[in-house]
């Protein structure tokens, strides 16, 4: 019991982060029809700029955090603003393969600054891990699954009580409606872009006391996040959630009960189930529907 307890928190920590990757995707995805696989990047930068902020500039620890998603919600808009935007085509392929060659950008640019080396940095609170029926948890532990709650319910207050949330909600139903009354949707995909960085980047700051963060992590990252969102039905928040943590919990219980090496094929072995089996996900309509865009 103690081992699968041991196992279990581990995985809802790991899949913690995997749910705010699939939040990311989803955020984009309902505002443009867009996979933005360049997802798993934001989640680096905000590990790796937290370090920077807090053990290079010795700045203190709100601050850093501050300067981290402000920095990284910047990298959004810039990514959006000289990548999608200038695009003159609705060709939904074209568009998620340029979120590939600005993944490989991002990622070149990350492992000129910071090198090849794995960072980390101490935990947000001092203290010796706890002990919940035999199994020892680190206090990071429980910062990443607040983080995450925090993160969740101030999606939901955002898209559903303020008129800047309301307005996305209103272009990933109907582009064209919304902007017939007056809905700006080029801000709202701006927006859409720049708020799944800061989630990305939210998750990041918060795993790297515990998993060390690394310039080549991303892609793996967006698998799994891609993943999460697939499985709990694409474009569906409490989907990517459910998702998340289900990969992490089976990603943990692989790794502790069977062989490590298998951890990184549990995603995508779920992700050619899902799609053989369930295209649309758990939470999806059953028949899929075509993507359109704007």
């Amino acid at each position: 019991m103690t081992v699968f307890l041991q196992f279990l928190f581990s995985g809802l920590t790991v899949g913690s982060v995997y749910a705010l990757i699939g939040m990311g995707f989803n955020i984009i995805y309902n505002a443009t029809s867009i996979i933005n696989l360049a997802q798993g990047e934001f989640v680096v930068i905000g590990g790796l700029l937290m370090w920077f902020f807090l053990e290079s500039c010795n700045v203190p620890f709100f601050a850093a955090i501050g300067l981290s998603i402000l920095s990284a919600g910047l990298i959004g808009l810039i990514m959006e603003r000289l990548t999608i935007r200038p695009l003159r085509t609705n060709d939904l392929l074209v568009m998620t393969m340029v979120t590939i060659a600005v993944s490989i950008v991002m990622r070149g640019l990350l492992m000129f600054k910071f090198g090849k080396e794995p960072y980390s940095y101490a935990a947000f609170t001092e203290g010796d891990p706890l002990v919940i029926g035999g199994a020892v948890i680190q206090l990071q532990t429980f910062w990443v699954l607040g983080i995450t709650a925090a993160c969740i319910l101030g999606l939901y207050a955002f898209f559903n009580l303020t008129m800047v949330g309301k307005a996305m909600r209103a272009c990933s139903f109907d582009p064209t409606a919304a902007s017939l009354v007056g809905i700006p949707v080029s801000r709202m995909i701006m927006f859409s872009f720049i708020l799944s960085a800061v989630v990305g980047a939210v998750g990041g700051a918060a795993i790297t006391p515990i998993s060390l963060m690394e310039y080549d992590k991303g892609p793996m990252l967006a698998v799994k996040g891609f993943c999460a969102a697939i499985m709990g039905g694409l474009g569906r928040g409490r989907g990517a959630i459910v998702g998340g943590l289900t990969i992490g919990i089976l990603e943990s219980m692989t790794a502790g009960y069977l062989h490590s090496g298998l951890k990184d094929a549990v995603a995508l072995v779920i992700l050619l189930a899902i799609l053989f089996f369930r295209p649309a996900g758990m939470f999806g309509n059953t028949t899929m529907q075509r993507l359109k865009g704007h």
